[in-house]
């Protein structure tokens, strides 16, 4: 069952020019598994609610953090106007996109902030020492718009099995990354034993569609081999 808390933000971090982590410092905690996602309710006069992945693991104690894109919305204004010493009330854990001990091998397709859930899965799975063999496909619009960047660096350093692709649609010169779109050929080509792994999906609705078709139709992946989450939390 889900804990209802507020919390108070500690530190708001700047991704990428258009994303912000929050990092919330509870008035109760309750365990949580890497992959699932909060409801955030602001303070404000019309109570603005948004379910949003919880981009820390387990693993980073002591806080919960989650990350947003921010758009033209009334939340993403409001959440963008909070500052340190500010409230935000949670309730979580909610949610099933998680990983599954008994899986050696696993592949994220991931585009834009849909990267959040996988951060938490993939920091988990580096910092418990996990033989799991990883594979991250990540696509986005440009270099200044991928999030974490540094952070999967460094867990890529430090975890032998986690191997991250790049996938940009817009590239600039000297880019020696994929570019356009996470493609049918690109999953065939950087993830060859596709067939031997469980596939994560989390980015746009469309894309994520688009990619479980992909899957299901042209590699031919079982339907109980793909795991997506169902909350729309883009807006």
């Amino acid at each position: 069952m889900a804990l209802k808390t507020p919390a108070t933000i500690r530190e708001v971090i700047v991704r990428t020019p258009s994303v912000k982590s929050f990092r919330v410092i509870p008035r109760e905690f309750t365990p949580f598994r890497a992959g699932q996602w909060l409801f955030v309710t602001l303070r404000s006069d019309t109570k603005l609610k948004k379910p949003l992945s919880i981009s820390n693991s387990p693993t980073e104690t002591g806080y919960l953090e989650f990350t947003k894109k921010l758009t033209s919305s009334e939340f993403s204004a409001a959440l963008s106007a909070l500052k340190p010493g500010d409230t935000v009330d949670l309730e979580y854990p909610q949610g099933r996109f998680t990983f599954q001990e008994d899986v050696p091998k696993i592949a994220f397709l991931s585009g834009g902030i849909g990267i959040t859930p996988i951060r938490s899965i993939c920091r988990d799975l580096t910092d418990r020492r996990s033989e799991t063999s990883i594979m991250l496909i990540y696509g986005n619009n440009g270099p200044e718009e991928i999030a974490f960047k540094e952070d999967f660096e460094r867990m890529q350093a430090a975890n032998r099995a986690l191997k991250v692709v790049h996938v940009l649609r817009t590239a600039p010169e000297g880019w020696e990354g994929r570019t356009g779109f996470i493609s049918e050929t690109v999953i065939r080509e950087e993830i060859p034993d596709y067939s031997q792994r469980r596939f994560y999906l989390c980015g746009p609705p469309p894309m994520v569609e688009g990619l479980k078709k992909i899957l299901l139709e042209n590699l031919k992946v079982e339907n109980e081999r793909i795991v997506t989450e169902g909350f729309a939390g883009y807006l």
